[in-house]
C-alpha cells in the first residue's frame, strides 16, 4: 500500500524586500511494519498519515494549516495519538524502541518531592511554564482547549505562520503521569523544533520537582 509524505522547498530571492517561496508536494513511499511495532499501532499511523496529508494539501495557501480530526485523547486504547511517519512529531503514546517518534511521560509527583501537588496544582504549574518559557525558534503559545485533565497548546511560528499541536493528558487511572504528543501540523521534518521545545518545558518543570518517568529524556 502506498503512503504518501509531504515535503516542503523554501526559496528565498532577495529584491527589495524578502520573498520567501513555499511550495510543499507530496513525495510517496511504500509503508513497511517495522519488527516492534504492534499492528494496531500501523493502522493507527496510517490513518493518521492520510488526515494529515488532507491537511497539509488543504493548507498549501493557509501555512497555518487545520487541527487535524485525530486530536485528544483516543478511545481504544485511551492515549494520545501516534506520530506519522513524517519526522516532525513526538508521542509517549509510541513504542519505546521507535528512537524517532518516542518520549517518555512526564511525573509531576516523583519519589523524593516533598511538596505533593493535586493534578489540578499541576495543570497550572504547566500553564505557567508554557506561558514564560521562551520555545526554540520563538514559536508563540496559545492555549486553545481545556479540561479537567487535557490541554491543547498551539504554536505558531513568527514569520510563516506555521502551527504545531502539542497536547498534554492527565490520566486519572495512572497517578501523577502525564502523557504529551507534540507535532507539526504541515511538512515533513521540523529540525527538531517539537523534541526541543519538549525538552526546554521539561527543564523548567524540573525545577518545581517534575521528573521523566523513565531514563530516556527528550
Amino acid at each position: 500500500m502506498a503512503l504518501s509524505s509531504t515535503f516542503c522547498n523554501f526559496n528565498t530571492t532577495q529584491t527589495l524586500r524578502q520573498n520567501i517561496v513555499v511550495s510543499c508536494f507530496p513525495q510517496f513511499h511504500l509503508s513497511h511494519k517495522h519488527k516492534n511495532v504492534k499492528g494496531h499501532q500501523i493502522k493507527r499511523r496510517e490513518l493518521i498519515l492520510k488526515s494529515g496529508e488532507l491537511a497539509t494539501i488543504g493548507a498549501l495557501f493557509n501555512l497555518s494549516g487545520k487541527k487535524p480530526a485525530y486530536l485528544g485523547v483516543q478511545n481504544n486504547p485511551p492515549s494520545l495519538a501516534l506520530c506519522p511517519l513524517t519526522k516532525n512529531c513526538i508521542s509517549t503514546s509510541e513504542d519505546v524502541t521507535n528512537l524517532n517518534h518516542y518520549a517518555p511521560p512526564w511525573n509531576y509527583n516523583p519519589e523524593g518531592r516533598k511538596d505533593r501537588v493535586s493534578r489540578e496544582e499541576a495543570i497550572e504549574e504547566l500553564i505557567d511554564v508554557i506561558e514564560t518559557t521562551i520555545p526554540p525558534e520563538n514559536f508563540t503559545p496559545r492555549i486553545v482547549d481545556r479540561t479537567e485533565d487535557y490541554l491543547r497548546v498551539e504554536y505558531q511560528s513568527p514569520i510563516l505562520g506555521f502551527v504545531d499541536d502539542v497536547e498534554f493528558w492527565f490520566p486519572q487511572d495512572k497517578d501523577s503521569i502525564v502523557e504529551y504528543r507534540s507535532a507539526a501540523r504541515v511538512g515533513n521534518f521540523d529540525f527538531d523544533v517539537n523534541r526541543r521545545r519538549i525538552k526546554a518545558l521539561r527543564l523548567e518543570l524540573q525545577k518545581r520537582g517534575w521528573a521523566s518517568q523513565d531514563s530516556m529524556t527528550s
